[in-house]
């Protein structure tokens, strides 16, 4: 066994709303599951165009409303060299996957796996370019949207937990 920790990031566009959230809530579900000190959680964007910028005031109130904690947190792009190391690349959508494919080795691109891939009630996606697995963009919505938004991260969140457990028995 390894005494590295397995990592993980998550990625949005900006990383001010969804990669956010789900790093918070999956920081929660590793730490509810005993696994602080085996997986480390992070959050970055594809686009700098949120440099530096806090969580969306909208995603906060949601994240306080379901009770999480919110770390101090300022956006920012995902290196190709993070790109390059992350044990696991959790996009949010198949823009921000093709974009990561992009960057990261071709010996890692099955590291780069869609947030929603992990529901198994969800098919499997089709090709690079099927959206059918996107998480909900909220930025431009309502606060309805925060909430589905959220509704959706949670609702993967047990599945990814359960399939890094899996990975872990691996080391």
């Amino acid at each position: 066994m390894t005494s590295l920790p397995y990592t993980i990031m998550t990625v949005c566009t900006g990383n001010i709303c969804r990669s956010p959230m789900a790093e918070i809530v999956l920081r929660k579900q590793f730490h509810d599951a005993g696994l602080d000190d085996e997986v480390y959680v992070d959050s970055t964007g594809v686009s700098d165009e949120e440099w530096s910028h806090p969580i969306d005031p909208r995603a906060k109130k949601v994240l306080r409303e379901r009770g999480y904690e919110i770390p101090d947190h300022r956006a920012r792009q995902i290196s190709p060299g993070e790109a390059a190391t992350v044990d696991l690349l959790l996009p949010m959508t198949a823009d921000h996957k093709r974009e990561l494919l992009w960057v990261v080795p071709d010996d890692r691109k099955d590291h780069v796996r869609l947030y929603r891939s992990f529901d198994p009630a969800l098919p499997a996606q089709k090709n690079a370019y099927d959206t059918s697995l996107d998480l909900i963009d909220p930025w431009y919505g309502t606060p309805r949207d925060f909430i589905r938004t959220m509704d959706q991260i949670e609702h993967v969140a047990p599945y990814i937990v359960d399939w890094v457990k899996g990975q872990l028995n691996q080391r």
